[in-house]
């Protein structure tokens, strides 16, 4: 299957890098969210971090100017009508994404895939809610998009194996290394491994045994993590974090996944990480 014309639904940071990765890879992509500030606000920050690789001289600004050229900024789901792959990124609460599924099934044609970038949810239950579940796939992005290799690729219990096959492939012409996982499970692959060890740093973090310095110093020097657990906690947002852990618990019933309640309260006083300018770590400045 080709791929020339793509859809991303959902503008915050994995929808947007996900947007460039299209675009930057030659794809006219048409980027969306509920309101076009959301998306022209995504747009102006894809556009400030290649400004500054323009500056380090990593990226020259034809290539910049081409890159934005092709993504096109949009609300509702009327691109969807053009799209050859439908990428959905929107924020894990199963509800919302089987609506938007819902409605962006009405609006692509029978052609069209759905790729969900979800981290835990089940891409089963998504493809319910259309009328195509044998083209409807996880197609699981790491953060930052543009800069990790991994695409982990899901099927749903309907998924057709083409629709594997031809995602797996797209990740490759996105110039990412696509790993598949075997049925529909909470998380994946890295994913669930790595949701244990983040939640093992919160637990020593929350009974005081060391610093959150001195707990990502020694996974990143002890243990070769590139970014601290809780660094990387402060990257994904706290709230996604929890979010997919309460899923991986519920789901699969195992305390490794259960999340400490400092998560929680720290999601509901609003430090969500580098997002909100406070997580574990302090970024206002």
């Amino acid at each position: 299957m080709e791929f020339n014309k793509a859809m991303v639904v959902g503008a915050g940071a994995m929808g947007a890098g996900i947007a460039q990765l299209f675009a930057q890879s030659g794809i006219p992509v048409t980027l969306t969210d509920r309101s076009e500030e959301i998306v022209s606000g995504a747009v102006a920050g894809l556009e400030k971090r290649m400004a500054r690789r323009v500056e380090q001289g990593k990226m020259t600004d034809a290539d910049k100017n081409g890159i934005l050229g092709r993504i096109t900024a949009g609300t509702g789901n009327a691109a969807a009508s053009e799209a050859d792959i439908v990428v959905e990124a929107i924020f894990e609460d199963m509800e919302i994404k089987k609506q938007t599924l819902t409605a962006l099934d009405e609006a692509a044609p029978d052609r069209t895939i759905f790729a969900s970038n979800t981290t835990s949810l089940s891409i089963s239950e998504m493809a319910a809610a259309t009328s195509r579940p044998d083209r409807v796939v996880g197609m699981h992005f790491f953060n930052p998009p543009v800069v990790m290799k991994l695409v982990e690729i899901m099927p749903g219990i309907g998924t057709a194996p083409e629709t594997v096959e031809a995602v797996s492939e797209l990740a490759r012409t996105l110039g990412k290394q696509p790993v598949q996982a075997r049925f529909d499970s909470p998380a994946g692959i890295g994913s669930r491994v790595l949701a244990g060890s983040l939640n093992e740093a919160v637990e020593v973090f929350a009974q005081g045994l060391a610093s959150a310095e001195d707990i990502d110093a020694a996974m990143k020097m002890g243990c070769g993590f590139p970014m601290g657990p809780l660094e990387l906690i402060d990257l994904i947002g706290v709230d996604i974090h929890l979010a997919k852990t309460e899923t991986l618990y519920r789901e699969l019933g195992d305390q490794r996944y259960r999340p400490n309640f400092l998560l929680k309260k720290m999601a509901r006083a609003g430090h969500l990480g580098r997002k909100s300018g406070r997580g574990f770590y302090s970024y206002e400045d």
